[in-house]
Parts: C-alpha cells; sequence; structure tokens
C-alpha cells in the first residue's frame, strides 16, 4: 500500500538505440526500420543512428510516427 504517495522514477536526458527501442516496445531492426521509414535520407544517416542518443521528445516523435499511442501519463509511475 503506498497511502497516496506517486513514486516517479526521474526521466532519462538521452537514450541508446537498444534503450530507444525498449522504450518503445520495438526490436532495434524494427525502430532502424522506423527511421529509415521516416527520418533519415540516406544509408550513411542510417549507420549513425546506432552510435545516436534519442531524447524523451525523439522517442515521443518516432511512437506517434510508428502509430504507437503515447501514454497519458509520464512513463514510471509506480502502480
Amino acid at each position: 500500500m503506498n497511502n497516496g504517495i506517486v513514486l516517479i522514477k526521474p526521466a532519462k536526458a538521452q537514450y541508446s538505440e537498444h534503450e530507444a527501442a525498449e522504450e518503445l516496445g520495438v526490436s532495434v531492426d524494427q525502430l532502424r526500420s522506423l527511421i529509415r521509414n521516416h527520418i533519415v535520407e540516406t544509408d550513411e544517416d542510417l549507420n549513425n543512428v546506432a552510435v545516436a542518443n534519442f531524447h524523451p521528445s525523439d522517442l515521443l516523435v518516432l511512437k506517434i510516427l510508428s502509430g504507437l499511442k503515447p501514454s497519458p501519463t509520464p512513463q514510471g509511475l509506480a502502480e
């Protein structure tokens, strides 16, 4: 019982490619496909994705582009 206290996990400032895929609930290959279809213009740009860091706003845009429903509440709320 949490006595009405809501615990919030501190938001991350940056996500790796693997962390971004995990947050979106997709595989790394699906994340790369999503980026290839909506974000990058060349395969050379796609090669830089693995070394890129994603911000929370990037994940929101990728969620919207993928058709995934954005969470109405902040990530990490204790239930």
